[in-house]
């Protein structure tokens, strides 16, 4: 009987994409863009704290001052959190190896518009950055940007703390000035992971066996956190119909 060109080509297809994920997932620790992932979810939570607050912070400001001069912070706050979603593009690009665009009103900004100092065009600027998509996707960018980066913090201090604790196994396992446990009771000065007691060498090996094991899973997993943020970024300042 005859086989199917097309069944063939696909499962092909499916072969070679597994084939090249497994080679990813056991090359992570090898390859440079691990370390700029990991670059990326390290610089998550300080940035998203500050874009958080100083957000906050400037519509707080605007909004009680119900002035003449409320408006103008409420659009300096707005361009703000355009302009750091242009650095969060940047960001998505350079580390997380995204091809993310800038939002629309930066690649059309240009200080002659006169959104500076008010004069010629600076009506239609301020028109072009209120009626601007990206320039609200910039907003929710910069809100989720905190939540973010505090997932990333959690994960980066727990598959670090777990990790250490596994590899670190057969080097310290018998320091008994070494009191370390994670996730566990620590006894008498016992080297814990867990409610697991190293106190033996080949314990230790069997514990730093099973932490190469997790060092590869919690690198694939902090990878997929820097693409799954990284292409988010991308989606929310993707230009498509930018009008209002």
């Amino acid at each position: 009987m005859a086989s199917n060109p097309a069944s063939s080509q696909s499962s092909g297809a499916a072969e070679s994409t597994l084939s090249t994920t497994i080679r990813r997932s056991l090359g992570a620790p090898l390859q440079v863009q691990t370390y700029k992932n990991l670059l990326y979810l390290a610089l998550a939570f300080p940035l998203g704290l500050v874009y958080f607050v100083s957000l906050v912070f400037g519509v707080a400001l605007g909004g009680l001052l119900i002035t003449w001069i409320g408006l103008p912070i409420l659009l300096v706050t707005l361009f703000a959190a355009t302009a750091v979603a242009g650095s969060e593009a940047a960001l998505a690009r350079y580390l997380g190896d995204v091809n993310a665009s800038v939002p629309t009103f930066l690649a059309e900004f240009d200080v002659s518009d006169g959104l500076v100092f008010p004069g010629n065009g600076f009506v239609d600027a301020v028109k072009r950055l209120v009626t601007a998509r990206t320039t609200w996707t910039s907003v929710v960018l910069v809100l989720a940007k905190f939540g973010f980066g505090l997932l990333s913090f959690v994960a980066l201090t727990v598959s670090g703390a777990v990790t250490g604790a596994f590899l670190a196994a057969p080097f310290i396992y018998d320091d008994p000035d070494v009191v370390l446990g994670i996730s566990g009771m620590v006894v008498d000065g016992d080297y814990t992971v867990g409610p697991w007691v190293v106190d033996t060498f080949p314990e230790a090996l069997v514990a730093s066996v099973v932490g190469v094991v997790f060092l590869f899973v919690a690198l694939n997993l902090l990878n997929s956190l820097a693409r799954f943020h990284a292409r988010y970024t991308a989606n929310l300042l993707q230009v498509d119909d930018e009008g209002l």
